[in-house]
């Protein structure tokens, strides 16, 4: 028997708010209650077993928190936290179940796994590697968590690192490509959803992995379907590729 979850849909009055609001209906799981800015978050919280969060990332805290003193299941969406948020969570998940993912779309998790698998075959003795992302222009985060994790993901499989390794765009005469550089470049503009390209690129030839989104639906969905799946887990730190069985 599928155990199924009573929602709280936080920031319920944005974009994604609405649209998990939506996948929740869709997928037949009740949301028990909603939150905005200025609520009452501990009344909210004790109506649900677990909460869907996308809002900001100076939030997260405050509903850890509220989590771990109702016991309540969490799946985090927002992106853009600091290192102390990160370690924040990662500590809550000691406690209380927790599913903490970039990105939630089935098919960008595919990308995630394509993307490590690339990067073993296409290795940087041959192959430049470049991220690209573009999302819609109220965006406040740069680069996206989603082309965060492709390069957590890329830094892991080359042995390089995001602090020495990654070039944020190219600016004036700087030079020759350095042989383990990993270029990352961020576009805003319009209703742009999310796009995310990987591109291995070696003399001769080239491949470029790309996922492109056209709904939010498609991040709340994914989601709604990690809450449900979080009911039968014991406590933990999870992320999207557990939920779709991809490690």
């Amino acid at each position: 028997m599928i155990l199924t979850p009573s929602l709280l849909v936080t920031g319920i009055s944005g974009r994604m708010g609405q649209a998990v609001n939506q996948a929740a209906a869709q997928a037949q799981v009740p949301v028990a209650a909603t939150h905005d800015a200025g609520q009452d978050l501990d009344l909210a919280i004790s109506k649900a077993s677990c909460v869907i969060d996308f809002t900001i990332h100076s939030f997260t805290r405050e509903l850890v928190a509220a989590a771990l003193k109702n016991g309540t299941n969490l799946v985090i969406g927002t992106t853009g936290h600091t290192d102390d948020e990160r370690a924040f969570i990662h500590d809550a998940a000691k406690s209380i179940r927790i599913v903490y993912s970039a990105n939630y779309s089935v098919g960008v998790n595919t990308l995630f796994w394509l993307t490590r698998q690339a990067a073993r075959v296409l290795t940087q003795d041959r192959f430049d590697i470049e991220v690209t992302e573009m999302h819609h222009k109220h965006k406040i985060d740069a680069p996206s968590g989603t082309a965060r994790r492709l390069l957590e993901i890329l830094n892991q499989e080359t042995g390089t690192t995001y602090q020495d390794d990654v070039a944020h765009g190219r600016l004036g005469n700087i030079g020759p490509r350095k042989p383990r550089e990993i270029g990352m470049h961020t576009l805003r503009g319009g209703d742009v959803v999310g796009d995310h390209t990987v591109l291995f690129a070696a003399d001769g030839e080239r491949v470029e992995l790309t996922h492109k989104a056209s709904s939010r639906l498609t991040f709340a969905a994914g989601a709604v379907r990690a809450a449900i799946w979080l009911e039968e887990q014991p406590v933990g730190l999870y992320d999207m590729q557990d939920v779709l069985g991809l490690r």
